[in-house]
Formats: structure tokens, C-alpha cells, sequence
């Protein structure tokens, strides 16, 4: 009889080894080369990619992740460590950690889970919400993976958990615990990793898990609609993407009124460098510099016990 012998993959973007020029272009010519994220031709977009994008970015943006990199690492890695650690304390089986992009990667991550005598692998792409361009990368990488391998185990691929109880309840936790700090503000702003609007006219249904999320969390505190607002950040190229733009909004608020704004990002399962630096840093400035007064970024849910519970809770519930 097969033996049944489960396991967990967790899986992140990933990000570089270390704050300097090479590793971060390294790992965005690993990022952006990806069909998944950039869909423009090839033969068009690697001539832009190596050409220019890599050569001039990559000093810029290493100078980003050099002003949030902790003792111990990348955040993104430190954190995503750490929820890799505390739930494998909280389950009877093996749990590992692979990026999409850079180390460790997926594949050294299955391979250990494989070599484990696993039959039964549990995929938990931390996105919540799911997008062409991140749980789908994921499902890409864990096809290219098993490529090897004459056997497969069962495999229980987890979509997403926009709506999720246990997320929402550990997002209205931490939305409680800012507003008994530093205040309710005028508008609680939800920001979301923006994508092209074009895959979601093609078919994405990002945007609406992002709506769901906003909505359920909004029900969940008891807030009015106008006292919530959903936004996009961090977006790439010149072609048209998921409004409103967070940028844009913080630069207006001030004139509509909105002197207290606190911002947090739902997307992100771990504070990095879209968070800490273009959230905390970047949008703080362009709110202030417009007239606004308090500004405060509400961490991501990171290694929080209330976000590993909401893990278990993914990992053993049924089909």
C-alpha cells in the first residue's frame, strides 16, 4: 500500500541575495525575463531587458533594498524564513521554502520535500489574492520542477485566500492594533501590487480578489465605505495599469481633506521592499510634502501568530 506522507511547499517572489548591483540584477533578469510577468516578445523585450532596463536600473535599485535590509537578510527572506519555521513547528510534517525567483529556488525546495519520502504535497503560494503573474508563475515553476521525476505525489494546489476567515480576522487584528496606537485616521487605504490592466481585461480576476479582500475586511472592522479606500502601487512600463494609482492618491488627499491617512498593503504576505521603502518611505513623503499630517504604514502580517494559524488552517482544510 502507498504510504501517506504529506508536506507543505511554501512559495514567495523571492528577491536578491544581497543588496548589491549584481545579485539585484541577477534576480531581476530572472524576474522580468519571465513570460508571466512580461509578456512582450522576446526577441523584442531581451534586447530592452539586457540593454537598458538591467544596466541602469539595477544600481538604482540596490541602493533601495540596501536602505531596508535587516541584520539578518532581505526582509522579504527573513520574515518568509520565519513563517516557514513557525508553521512547521505547528505541523506534523515536513514544511520548506521556495521563490519563484531567485534562492532558494522552487525546484531545491521540492527536491527536499521529495527527498523526504513526501507523497502528499500541500503548494501554498502565499498571494492571496491570485494573479496570472504570481500564483500562475508558481503553478509554472512547480510543472518545470516535477519535470524529472518518474513519480509524482498527490499534489493540493492552494488558488488563493482573499476571503478567507482566519486572513481576514488576522488583517482586522493588526488594523485594530494601529488604530489603538496611533488613532483612527481619516481613511484607512488598502494598497495592492498593481498589474497591467490589460490581463485583467484578458481574463485575471486580480482585481476583483483584491475587491473581495477590501470588502471583507471593511465588514470585519465596521467601516463605512467612504473611510476605506483600495489602491495600486509599484507599477512597471509605460502601458496602462490597475488605478487608482497609489502614488497619484497620496498626492491629492490632502486637498480632498484627508489629513490622517494609515496605509496598509494586503497583498503582501511579508513586508520588503515595495512595502518598507515605496510604501513607508516613498508614499509617506509624496502624502506629507501635499499637505497631509499623520501618516502611518501598517506592517504586513509577516511571522504574526494570527497569519500562521490562518497557514494551518489552509494546510488542513479539505478538498
Amino acid at each position: 500500500m502507498r504510504q501517506d506522507k504529506p508536506g507543505v511547499l511554501l512559495v514567495n517572489l523571492g528577491t536578491p541575495d544581497a543588496p548589491t548591483t549584481p545579485a539585484v540584477k541577477r534576480y531581476l533578469k530572472q524576474f522580468l525575463g519571465d513570460p508571466r510577468v512580461v509578456d512582450t516578445p522576446r526577441w523584442l523585450w531581451w534586447p530592452i531587458l539586457n540593454g537598458i532596463i538591467l544596466p541602469f536600473r539595477s544600481p538604482r535599485v540596490s541602493k533601495l533594498y540596501a536602505s531596508v535590509w535587516m541584520e539578518e537578510g532581505s526582509p522579504l527572506m527573513v520574515y518568509s524564513k520565519r513563517q516557514r519555521d513557525a508553521l512547521a513547528q505547528r505541523l506534523d510534517m515536513p514544511v520548506a521554502l521556495g521563490m519563484s525567483y531567485g534562492t532558494p529556488s522552487l525546484k531545491s525546495a521540492v527536491d527536499s520535500l521529495m527527498e523526504q519520502g513526501v507523497t502528499r504535497l500541500i503548494v501554498l503560494p502565499l498571494y492571496p489574492q491570485f494573479s496570472c503573474s504570481t500564483v500562475a508563475a508558481v503553478w509554472d515553476g512547480l510543472h518545470s520542477a516535477f519535470k524529472s521525476y518518474r513519480s509524482l505525489p498527490d499534489i493540493r494546489f492552494i488558488r488563493d485566500y482573499a476571503e478567507h476567515p482566519a486572513y481576514i480576522a488576522a488583517l482586522k487584528a493588526s488594523v485594530e492594533r494601529s488604530f489603538a496606537q496611533h488613532g483612527q485616521p481619516d481613511l484607512l487605504i488598502m494598497s495592492y501590487h498593481g498589474i497591467p490592466q490589460r490581463f485583467a481585461d484578458e481574463g485575471d480576476d486580480y482585481p476583483q480578489r483584491c475587491a473581495d479582500t477590501t470588502a471583507a475586511l471593511t465588514q470585519a472592522l465596521g467601516l463605512r465605505k467612504e473611510q476605506i479606500m483600495m489602491t495600486f502601487q509599484s507599477r512597471f512600463g509605460r502601458e496602462p495599469w490597475l488605478t487608482p494609482y497609489t502614488d497619484e492618491t497620496m498626492q491629492g488627499l490632502a486637498a480632498k481633506g484627508v489629513k490622517h491617512v494609515q496605509v496598509m498593503s494586503p497583498g503582501f504576505s511579508a513586508d520588503c521592499l515595495e512595502t518598507l521603502e515605496e510604501i513607508s518611505e516613498q508614499n509617506c513623503e509624496f502624502f506629507m510634502h501635499a499637505g497631509g499630517e499623520k501618516f502611518e504604514y501598517i506592517p504586513a502580517l509577516n511571522d504574526d501568530a494570527a497569519h500562521i494559524e490562518m497557514m494551518v488552517q489552509l494546510v488542513n482544510s479539505p478538498l
